[in-house]
């Protein structure tokens, strides 16, 4: 029987282009698909365009590369989506990287990345051409988005564009083999930035007990020494910033180990690329007092800049047998924004820092340093800003382009472009001419890097904020969107949850949509349908805005709410205001009232003499959850009635036992934690769904968020916190734009004219 050959396989050569869009610009992605296709013996090109890097390949064997740039792409890109499109082959021997091309902007640029281990090798080699250069980077580290004005991302359009590339830089910057091919702030010490003074006089000053502010990475930082009680001190002074925590900056992991109780994720979060502040247990004893006065956690972030690592290895050796630990806390006069150009320092910090030290390499887009801790075994924001940002948020669909203009507190602005939310860096409270102007420099920088077209602008219901007045300047159609359903919106986008949400949005205040004060609500949420399920019991509010800066007001009312006035008898000699409030409420006085859980916060920290008059905001909440160790609930300490949940139970055990300090925090919290579990069970059950979303600044407390997390996983639900921005007003602009665009669509699906969404 004749034997047939089996046929051999043919392989033919195929050309195939391949659109990569996310972060891939700036980040080392043309040279990385430069070797791979060399490797795999392909030819054709890479190049950046207006919407990412467009690629074209030709070989035997196109879908292994395909494959390759996605599980081999460099640390620091972002792959969303590869589009590929199968093309005749052209022929041609060799595979090219091509000069960028310019149009429309569909593609954005990366955040600011700390200096990576290869630069800091070279940073202490003295073979290195960059050895001692404070400004080394490549294009896994250094500046991206504080550097740049508009996209694509080039030398040209970033602040380096000022400093021609001396031969050893531009040989480097066109080399593919080299780590710098392409990094747009490639210098050295012959042709880049410099420090107007030198790393030894900065150390030295600071071993002295001076205050000195440096120019960074996305603005000035002040430093002083960590362990300086009368350095640390003056600063509080000068700066007019009495109690509020600061920063510790350490030179590396190791030395943070030493200051703190360190867990893995919270290792991980301190030496990641974005090289966040954390918050973290201290160690007692090894830092002044002074640092973060009443708290036991401190926020510590590892130096992230080159400057900042020469800085401490200076330090070391000025006083080699303790690690130098440095208060490094944002370069601003007391509520003003960070100070980030030269000029405006000499002119805003003189007063405040003994030595000012600048560089000639211009901030564009000035960030402060972003603020996380690990809650319910996973990072969360308390500000999100350098490191992070631009990185948007993935709204799971294309929308309408929108902006939302966020609150008067803690602003930010978000941007939406098809899918996307780019939510900006922190700006602060709108309550000073330069917050209001950095404002408008954020979202004027954020349009022009994201090439956008803007249909609408977002804003808050309350009538007064100033924040509102910026949505109504762009001369677009304005949507307000209710403070609480933001809350809850933004983490219903960032987790694109579908179908019913029952959420639980907890803070402080927020104007509701019968004119009064909200901040305890249970929200029925649907796509761009939402209802007032409930609240908390709400509580008189004496003084207005006064009762958030004077908790002692609000222990007054929560008696008064109890029909137990009588028992603020035991405060009156804590402060003197408590009988004269206390006899007018006896004289039938009414106020306006709050369902505010902040204010409930307030009140047993003011009733169990934990804090009665409050230094900065939430300085009685971060008391009182620091004095938590085990929380446990009180049985009966709250009632559930027709969808509003009553603590005041709980409140009359505080005061009718003179519990104070771990007794009073742990039952109140723990009695917290069931309360709202029960609340939210039962509210989810009526509305038919298992999906839970909790936001708001009062999920900042780790305590409580992460009790009620796990208390609403054991009665069957699904819990979602805020991930990928803050609880806090810092992402009530992400949940504004997000509800207003769903509002939009359906909108205009149904045919309907001038949507609202409040």
């Amino acid at each position: 029987m004749a034997r047939v050959l089996a046929r051999p396989i043919e392989r033919r050569v195929r050309r195939l282009r391949l659109r990569v869009r996310g972060t891939v610009q700036g980040v080392g992605f043309r040279p990385f698909v430069y070797r791979l296709a060399c490797e795999m013996r392909l030819s054709g090109f890479v190049l950046n365009d207006s919407e990412g890097v467009l690629i074209e390949i030709e070989g035997l064997d196109p879908d292994r590369f395909r494959e390759a740039i996605r599980t081999q792409a460099p640390p620091l890109a972002r792959i969303e989506a590869v589009d590929v499109l199968e093309l005749p082959p052209t022929g041609g021997g060799r595979f090219e990287i091509l000069d960028s091309l310019g149009g429309r902007s569909a593609t954005r640029i990366g955040a600011d990345a700390a200096v990576c281990e290869e630069c800091r090798r070279e940073l202490t080699d003295p073979e290195s051409r960059f050895f001692g250069y404070p400004f080394v980077n490549c294009t896994q580290c250094g500046p991206r988005f504080t550097i740049t004005g508009a996209l694509p991302y080039d030398r040209a359009q970033t602040s380096m564009a000022s400093f021609s590339m001396c031969d050893a830089c531009a040989a480097d910057y066109v080399a593919p083999e080299s780590r710098r091919f392409h990094a747009e702030p490639v210098a050295c010490p012959e042709c880049g930035p410099s420090l107007s003074h030198p790393v030894t006089e900065l150390a030295a000053r600071l071993e002295g007990g001076a205050i000195v502010a440096l120019k960074g990475v996305g603005g000035f930082h002040l430093f002083c020494d960590a362990r300086n009680d009368a350095a640390i001190a003056r600063l509080r002074r000068r700066k007019a910033r009495d109690e509020k925590p600061f920063a510790v900056m350490v030179r590396d992991i190791a030395a943070a180990r030493q200051l703190a109780q360190l867990t893995d994720a919270e290792e991980a979060l301190l030496s990641s690329p974005a090289s966040p502040i954390v918050l973290v247990e201290a160690v007692a004893g090894e830092l002044s007092n002074l640092v973060a006065p009443g708290l036991g956690r401190i926020g510590l972030i590892v130096a992230y800049a080159p400057a900042h690592l020469l800085l401490f290895d200076e330090l070391s050796r000025l006083s080699p047998h303790c690690p130098p630990a440095l208060i490094a806390t944002s370069a601003n006069p007391g509520g003003e924004p960070l100070v980030a150009d030269n000029a405006d320092a000499e002119l805003r910090l003189s007063a405040i820092a003994d030595l000012i030290v600048t560089h000639d390499r211009d901030i564009v887009a000035r960030a402060d340093d972003s603020v996380m801790q690990v809650v319910d075994g996973a990072p969360a924001f308390i500000r999100r800003a350098r490191g992070f940002v631009p990185e948007p948020v993935d709204l799971g669909a294309d929308g309408p382009s929108v902006i939302a203009t966020g609150t008067d507190f803690k602003n930010t602005v978000c941007v939406t472009r098809g899918r996307e939310a780019f939510l900006s860096q922190h700006v602060g409270g709108l309550d000073n001419r330069e917050a209001i102007r950095f404002q408008r420099e954020v979202a004027a920088h954020l349009c022009s890097i994201l090439d956008v077209t803007l249909e609408f602008a977002v804003c808050d219901l309350h009538p007064d904020f100033r924040s509102v007045r910026m949505a109504e300047s762009f001369g677009l159609p304005v949507m307000p969107v209710q403070h609480h359903l933001a809350h809850v919106a933004a983490v219903a986008a960032e987790h694109r949850l579908a179908g019913p949400v029952l959420g639980l949005a907890l803070d402080g205040h927020g104007l509701g949509t019968d004119g009064s004060s909200w901040g305890g609500e249970m929200l029925a949420v649907e796509g761009h349908r939402w209802l007032r399920a409930g609240s908390l019991m709400p509580l008189p509010l004496p003084g207005g805005d006064r009762a958030a800066r004077e908790p002692w007001r609000m222990g007054v009312a929560a008696l008064q709410a109890a029909n137990r006035i009588d028992l603020a008898r035991a405060l009156e000699l804590a402060h003197s205001g408590v009988a004269r409030l206390a006899a007018m409420f006896n004289r039938g006085m009414r106020t306006p009232v709050t369902s505010s859980l902040g204010r409930l916060f307030d009140a047993a920290a003011a009733i169990s003499g934990a804090r009665l008059v409050q230094i900065y905001e939430g300085q009685a909440a971060m008391e009182f959850e620091a004095l938590v160790r085990a929380p446990r609930c009180m049985p009966g300490g709250y009632a559930i009635n027709d969808g509003v949940l009553d603590f005041r139970p709980l409140i009359l055990c505080l005061a009718e036992a003179g519990m104070c300090g771990t007794d009073a925090a742990d039952l109140f919290h723990g009695t917290l934690i069931a309360g709202l579990a029960d609340w939210a069970a039962s509210g989810a059950a009526s509305l038919g769904t298992r999906q839970v979303a909790l936001g708001g600044g009062c999920m900042m407390n780790r305590v409580l968020a992460t009790g009620l997390a796990q208390a609403l996983r054991e009665r069957g639900l699904k819990p979602y916190l805020p991930r990928l921005a803050p609880a806090n007003d810092g992402g009530v602009a992400l949940g504004q734009a997000a509800h207003a665009r769903q509002v939009i669509m359906a909108k205009r699906a149904s045919g309907e004219q001038s949507p609202t969404c409040a």
